[in-house]
């Protein structure tokens, strides 16, 4: 008999109000049920934020590095569970044992660089403009922010949220995805393990529409931060918008490496594979496109469909796998769609195109890692984000065709170039729209402590991760003090001296 789970609200395991509960499955076995989650609505995301209004004050007025204590003692817990973590993450949404545990490793890292930061909320000193008086800005937490996150990395991305608006001063609502509730249960379980005071951490679990609209339209909520679609992003943002609300948004993309005809070859394919490929292609971040100088094509072109070839899929938690299940039948059903656009569109097929379904895969979401030749920038395949193992090569003839086809989407959230030439990999750094840019390495491998982010659809300005996230979850206080003993009129007084 599964698991019967419930929400974290003010300290508390209890159920929803709703009654009603969802199935949280394994995407490598659908007839596998990992646990049972309630299905929130309104009245519990009611209950969880005014419990983090309520815990707010209180946690606000603690000393930054005694939440860093807290922070620390969450870092080790996870140090010390990583292993069974990851393989809660693996059953509930398929990508192999290594990925999970990677998964688990950023948020251990994570933990441990903010919790750093708990002695470095720097603001900045300056002078003034007037004599005996002194300047100043300083940090102040948001409130109660409402992280909605996605199911691709359960630990992670939620780890990349949670601990900056903790370190920050901020209470919490963190709303999952529904796909994969059971990893956030277990980040959450470690805060409450490591300390945590009730009601500065709630967990809802729910539905996008039931649990995770109500969390963006509550008048208590100060700042979402969102990460997943485009589309849902700008339906956050309207909201937002509606109540002056602070939005943090972290997008799609349709990423693109550049392979130049100087370029190692086999480390492209090396680097090709794993961007397309890791994840199952189910990463913001993933290589969607292959952009590649028809001098080399051909050479790069029958390498990488070799290797693609070799690509052994299977459930997640087998040390034979190398790719696992797509996260749920609907996403499958999509990839397919996409597959059978290319073709209508006249990309070329070279390999893949059909479900999986050898042995026990049969019982999972499985989908063959697909690549399409002789594709134009104006296809849908070339254009849409797919999030799914599906890529397409578009030959070119020069690197500015090059930069030229990568900037042509109305994504800019991950590029990379293979070049052995130092001056196309810095032009190319300050000529690619993206976020982030890669020089001979994958569009995939981003470190928590550097900024993350898009340009265009991508993102509506943020970075995640780095010291850059604190500007997201702090709003900055300048504070002016006047020791001259008497009334000075900025502007005026200066003048008058003059």
């Amino acid at each position: 008999m599964p698991e019967v789970y419930k929400n974290f609200i003010n300290g508390e395991w209890i159920s929803s109000k709703t009654g009603a509960a969802f199935n949280d499955i394994n995407p490598a076995n659908k007839n596998e049920i990992v646990g049972i989650f309630p299905k929130s609505g309104r009245e519990d995301i009611n209950m969880a934020v005014e419990a983090a209004s309520a815990a707010f004050d209180k946690w606000r007025r603690t000393p930054p590095p005694a939440r860093a204590e807290i922070i620390y003692n969450a870092e080790k817990l996870l140090r010390k569970k990583k292993e069974t973590i990851a393989k809660t993450a693996t059953k509930e949404m398929g990508k192999i044992l290594d990925e999970t545990k990677g998964d688990v490793q950023e948020a251990i890292d994570t933990a441990f660089y903010m919790a750093g930061e708990g002695r470095r909320l720097f603001g900045d000193t300056t002078t003034s403009e007037l004599k005996n008086k002194f300047c100043m800005s300083v940090r102040m937490p948001v409130g109660v922010v409402g992280l909605i996150c996605p199911w691709n990395f359960p630990v992670a991305i939620p780890s990349w949220k949670i601990f900056p608006a903790l370190i920050c001063g901020n209470t919490v609502v963190l709303k999952p995805a529904s796909d994969a509730p059971a990893s956030s249960m277990e980040l959450v379980s470690v805060l409450e393990e490591a300390g945590m005071p009730k009601g500065v951490v709630n967990l809802v679990h729910g539905t996008g529409e039931e649990a995770g609209m109500p969390l963006v339209e509550h008048p208590k909520v100060n700042l979402i931060s969102f990460t997943g679609s485009a589309d849902v992003g700008r339906r956050i943002a309207e909201t937002c918008g509606k109540s002056l609300k602070r939005c943090s948004l972290e997008l799609g993309g349709k990423n693109a490496q550049i392979v130049m005809d100087d370029a190692n070859i086999d480390l492209a394919v090396d680097g090709a594979l794993w961007g397309a490929f890791g994840t199952t292609g189910q990463r913001c971040t993933a290589t969607s496109r292959l952009i590649v100088h028809k001098d080399i094509l051909k050479e790069f072109t029958e390498k990488f469909v070799e290797r693609t070839k070799r690509i052994r899929i299977g459930n997640g938690l087998s040390a034979n796998t190398d790719m696992g299940p797509l996260i749920n039948e609907s996403q499958l059903k999509k990839i397919h769609g996409f597959v059978d656009i290319g073709k209508k569109e006249g990309a070329k097929l070279l390999t893949g195109g059909y479900f999986y379904e050898e042995g026990e895969c049969k019982k999972g979401f499985f989908y063959m890692p697909t690549i399409f030749m002789d594709g134009h920038t104006s296809m849908r395949i070339a254009q849409e984000e797919i999030f799914g193992p599906v890529v397409v090569i578009l030959p070119v003839n020069s690197f500015d065709e090059a930069i030229e086809v990568m900037n042509n989407t109305g994504y800019g959230l991950s590029s990379s170039i293979y070049t052995r030439d130092i001056n196309k990999a810095f032009k190319a750094v300050f000529d690619i729209q993206a976020g982030i840019t890669y020089i001979n390495s994958p569009t995939i491998g981003a470190e928590m402590h550097l900024p993350f982010g898009g340009m265009k659809n991508s993102g509506n300005g943020h970075r995640e991760a780095g010291k850059e996230v604190l500007n997201i979850f702090s709003e900055w206080k300048a504070v002016y003090i006047d020791y001259s003993g008497r009334l000075q009129k900025a502007q005026i007084d200066t003048v008058k001296e003059k």
